[in-house]
């Protein structure tokens, strides 16, 4: 007997699902029974501009391999336009099992050039919309009791990359996000998780190499990890079959799945009579200094070609 598609009869929201990584995770999720809500604004990388024709594009794609889909051209930055995210699943399809945070943008600078509106429109897309999503979302999954969030970090965030203060901040906050949403609403059967996908995308396309040859390796190796290779977790962790997983952060390089470490103490000293300025800088820092991390980047964590 053929095993049921693991996302038989479940409805699914997929964000920044008209390109790139969002429209893999969308068409397998259709693949694997799903209804999903293709969502996407057709903005440029950098969030300039609307237009439909991607999203509807993969929904198009999803029917012609006869799944079911709608499209949805909504900003997930925007409070009122992430609830008729929402809204729009249960009013198409009488229900909503999980949400995939996927939509984002790209204004990478130096730190010491970044504008405000550099920093808000980055935030507002990544963080604020995977707020904006998940929260409209929140109400129907404690009411049903049950539910799935998948929301995309990176290793820009979780590790360190040049030029990307923006995008760094946002996604390491959407990881305090994800744990604090698994925490609250585990009592709800709500699972959260995130994923730091490693994958060649029009995002990715915009970070400039200049004339280094060894940035200019990376992104080549980077062009070999295609999309399609996220959405296999990313469909599993929205599952049944991942009932028990939440408040994790993965990492997907080609056909490599990792589990993140999370902030834990690393090291500690003890001083009984209590710390001076002084005394920290004579025992404390130099008893540390062996743990402290290296001013690393994500390439330099992530050394070996992908597999």
């Amino acid at each position: 007997m053929t095993p049921s598609p693991l996302l038989l009869d479940k409805v699914a929201i997929v964000t920044g699902a008209g390109r790139g990584i969002g429209r893999e995770i969308a068409k397998l999720m259709a693949a694997r029974g799903a209804k999903v809500v293709v969502n996407d604004v057709g903005g440029s990388e950098s969030g300039e501009g609307a237009d439909q024709t991607p999203a509807q594009q993969v929904v198009d794609e999803i029917r012609a391999a006869r799944g079911v889909a709608v499209a949805n051209y909504d900003s997930v930055a925007d409070w009122d336009a992430a609830h008729r995210i929402v809204e729009q699943a249960l009013d198409e399809f009488g229900q909503l099992d999980c949400v995939v945070n996927n939509a984002g943008i790209l204004r990478d600078v130096i730190f010491h050039k970044m504008t405000e509106a550099d920093w808000d429109a980055v935030i507002a897309v990544h963080l604020k919309g995977g707020f904006n999503v998940s929260r409209a979302a929140a109400t129907h999954f404690r009411q049903r009791v049950g539910g799935a969030f998948v929301h995309m970090t990176s290793t820009s965030g979780l590790i360190g990359n040049f030029g990307q203060a923006n995008y760094a901040a946002a996604k390491l906050g959407i990881v305090g996000l994800s744990k604090s949403i698994a925490l609250d609403m585990a009592r709800y059967e709500v699972r959260s998780n995130c994923i730091a996908p490693f994958a060649w995308s029009r995002l990715i396309a915009t970070i400039p190499t200049t004339q280094d040859p060894a940035q200019q390796a990376r992104v080549e190796k980077i062009k070999q990890m295609k999309p399609e290779h996220i959405a296999p977790l990313a469909v599993c962790l929205c599952s049944d079959a991942a009932k028990e997983v939440t408040g994790q952060v993965f990492a997907v390089r080609m056909n490599e799945i990792f589990l993140m470490t999370q902030p834990r103490p690393a090291r500690s000293v003890h001083r009984a009579e209590g710390w001076t300025p002084e005394t920290v800088a004579e025992h404390a820092l130099p008893a540390l200094r062996a743990s402290f991390h290296p001013l690393d980047r994500s390439g330099d964590v992530f050394s070996w070609d992908p597999v």
